[in-house]
């Protein structure tokens, strides 16, 4: 089976450097390691089927080898190379989202290593929109025989914020940008946060389909594709990329807001010595504490999820004590992004404070 949108994406691809990603998949080919945008965030890539290059995307994160990564393919790529098993909900939610931001769980396929899933016996597919990965995906696969696939969590080190620019990359990887390592350009991610991952790996054992990490698709669009809603995770669902208690986590100590919380920072209430930053997509209160630096994030939920892993990077490198950031609506529309926040703030403890 091959993904919808084949000839769009060929289309949004034209524009990309051609020399860049013909240099770039070659060391891809060559068993080494190549970030690259996507319209998610950026992702740390390396050839799916090389269990020495994923090992090295591992090391570089410092990820535990137990935590799958999402194989990435091109919108031609036949995906039963990858999966043995493609439901027919699988069929139609590809028919709908791809090439765009959603990850399928589905049956890993004979002969497609383990690691890719954490020893699991899935496999994480996605077929990405943006034009420069698309360019990458096609040119890597044509000198694999076709079917190459590239397996590429975030370029960021393990549990912390996701890269959302090139720049980003560069930061988090020094010593790999230092040693050659090939950073492909593609300016901001569009998304901003991860893509939504959705298990279609036990339908014939007769579980729908479960949602392990909300995105930019949410639960009514995917019902709407499909005829059902997908489920919450259950006890016996594939460990997935991201789904983590504490993730997505800058280094400066994160705390999640609520409103009255807010009201008691801005008075000063309960905040460790230093200056600390806030940041709210309310206003700034005319009188404040004046170790508070108020920054504004947007109030529209997608165009927040585009800024956020920005924002917080810009943040983490103020030498700030704590960032308090004001805890958006219970919303379906910001689902998403509270959960990439919780992640963020489950290292925080309260008992702290002050």
């Amino acid at each position: 089976m091959k993904p919808a949108g084949a000839q769009a994406g060929r289309e949004e691809a034209a524009g990309a450097p051609p020399a860049g990603i013909a240099c770039a998949a070659a060391e891809l080919a060559a068993g080494r390691l190549v970030a690259f945008p996507t319209e998610t965030v950026y992702g740390l890539g390396a050839d799916a089927e090389n269990p020495a290059a994923l090992a090295a995307i591992y090391a570089a994160k410092g990820r535990p080898l137990d935590h799958p990564v999402i194989v990435h393919v091109a919108p031609e790529a036949d995906l039963s190379y990858w999966a043995a098993d493609i439901p027919d909900v699988a069929r139609r939610l590809i028919a709908a989202f791809w090439p765009g931001p959603l990850t399928l769980i589905l049956k890993r396929a004979p002969g497609i290593p383990a690691a890719v899933s954490g020893g699991q016996d899935s496999i994480g597919l996605r077929c990405p929109s943006h034009p420069v990965a698309q360019a990458l995906l096609r040119a890597f696969a044509a000198l694999r025989g076709g079917q190459g696939g590239v397996a590429a969590p975030s370029a960021n080190k393990f549990g912390q914020v996701s890269a959302t620019l090139a720049a980003h990359v560069r930061a988090e990887f020094p010593e790999q940008v230092a040693a050659g390592m090939t950073v492909l350009e593609g300016g901001p991610s569009e998304v901003g946060i991860e893509s939504t991952i959705v298990d279609v790996s036990r339908i014939g054992s007769g579980v729908g389909p479960v949602l392990l990490r909300p995105g930019h698709i949410g639960p009514d669009r995917i019902a709407a594709a499909i005829g059902v809603a997908p489920s919450a995770p259950d006890a016996a669902a594939p460990r997935a990329s991201g789904t983590l208690k504490a993730h997505y986590a800058p280094a400066t100590p994160l705390e999640l807001a609520g409103d009255d919380r807010l009201a008691a920072a801005a008075r000063g209430e309960g905040l460790p010595p230093g200056r600390c930053a806030v940041l709210a997509y309310a206003p700034a209160p005319a009188q404040r504490d004046a170790r508070l630096d108020w920054r504004a994030a947007p109030a529209d939920p997608r165009a927040y999820a585009r800024d956020l892993y920005a924002l917080l990077r810009e943040l983490d490198r103020g030498g700030y004590a704590r960032i308090l950031v004001q805890a958006p609506p219970r919303t379906e529309a910001w689902r998403a992004v509270n959960d990439r926040l919780g992640r963020a703030a489950a290292a925080f403890e309260p008992d702290a404070r002050g």
